[in-house]
């Protein structure tokens, strides 16, 4: 990483086919979170979403394409080089993954499935193990004629696969089985129809769940009961402050990312169209959440947000204007100021290495 702990690493997914560079490596000043591109590639089509394997050598990735793919990259120098083949993922459309028990999980958006990959002793992948297809529908015609995988993830306790269909208004959790790399569903959480859930992040206790809903600018706010695998919806928070004027109210909305600070006191939220980060409270159990305020987001389109390992600096990938913006969090209220910009064309996720 070079100069001790002053610096560290940030990889940037893009749309290739809106002209972003890929998968983008950047260097991060931890004293001013400031960064600087280093170098990029576009071996994989429109890789969305990345995440970050142990020890922070493999970088993965989805081909946010029809055919979905997902692919390895060896990040330790400055442009990333593929690890192994590009794998099919047996869908179309995969827009979020995860690392859980030694396998890669994709969530395919337009398949409405979830798949699993092994991920092999030097990082690379194997060829799809399982994918598990979803079923349902919602109220919305346009965005919910089926099922959407939007997401999946490891819960706390590593027990579990959780995954949240933006078409079916539903979180799923499923057990994955390390040896074969089947899915097994578990249970399903049924949350209100038209919302249309899109990420979901949990509390640092492991009792609670955030889920941002995209069709609504609204947060679910959830139980969840590790030993259990089941997960509880309790009531919704909204994620914007009432429209001031009818030109506020005409501009619609669409969250996108959901992040908790490590101490459990506050969340965000990123919001495209209103292009603003929101800033939540939560209450020393997490049970409750409240709007406190919004920042704009240094950009347009605001498709991802993450939060550096001090929880001083947040990043906010914003698609439609080009750029990864960089806030410094206020450690009292919670509120992000921004504090620079650099360019990534088409921008779609930040992970931090």
């Amino acid at each position: 990483m070079g100069g001790g702990n002053s610096t560290g690493r940030a990889f940037m997914g893009s749309f290739t086919s809106a002209g972003g560079l890929g998968v983008t490596v950047a260097e991060v000043d931890r004293s001013t979170g400031a960064l600087t591109v280093l170098g990029s590639s576009d071996a994989v089509p429109d890789p969305s979403f990345l995440a970050l394997g142990p020890g922070g050598e493999v970088l993965y990735a989805v081909g946010e394409s029809a055919p979905g793919v997902a692919a390895a990259f060896d990040v330790s120098g400055a442009v990333p080089a593929l690890l192994g083949p590009v794998r099919p993922v047996g869908a179309d459309g995969p827009t979020h993954l995860a690392l859980a028990a030694d396998h890669l999980v994709t969530a395919n958006y337009g398949s409405g499935s979830v798949t699993v990959l092994p991920v092999l002793a030097d990082g690379s992948l194997g060829e799809a193990a399982s994918v598990l297809r979803h079923e349902g529908s919602g109220p919305d015609s346009e965005r919910q004629e089926g099922p959407h995988a939007h997401q999946v993830l490891a819960d706390p306790s590593g027990r579990w696969v959780v995954g949240v269909d933006l078409g079916t208004d539903s979180v799923r959790v499923s057990a994955l089985d390390p040896a074969t790399g089947a899915l097994k569903p578990h249970s399903e959480a049924a949350l209100r129809p038209g919302t249309g859930p899109r990420h979901l992040a949990f509390h640092p206790s492991g009792r609670y769940a955030y889920v941002l809903n995209e069709l609504v600018p609204a947060l679910t706010v959830c139980r969840w009961d590790a030993a259990a695998g089941r997960i509880e919806p309790l009531g919704e928070v909204p994620v914007l402050p009432e429209p001031s004027s009818s030109a506020d109210s005409s501009v619609r909305s669409y969250p996108s990312e959901v992040v908790v600070a490590h101490d459990g006191r506050f969340l965000w939220t990123a919001n495209r169209g209103h292009d603003s980060i929101s800033v939540l409270t939560l209450d020393e159990t997490g049970e409750k959440a409240a709007l406190v305020a919004t920042v704009g987001c240094g950009g347009r389109w605001p498709r991802d947000l993450t939060l550096d390992p001090s929880g001083q600096w947040l990043y906010a990938a914003n698609e439609r204007s080009g750029n990864v913006s960089w806030f410094a969090v206020d450690a009292e209220t919670g509120v992000p100021r921004h504090a620079g910009s650099v360019e990534v064309p088409a921008a779609s996720c930040v992970v931090l290495g």
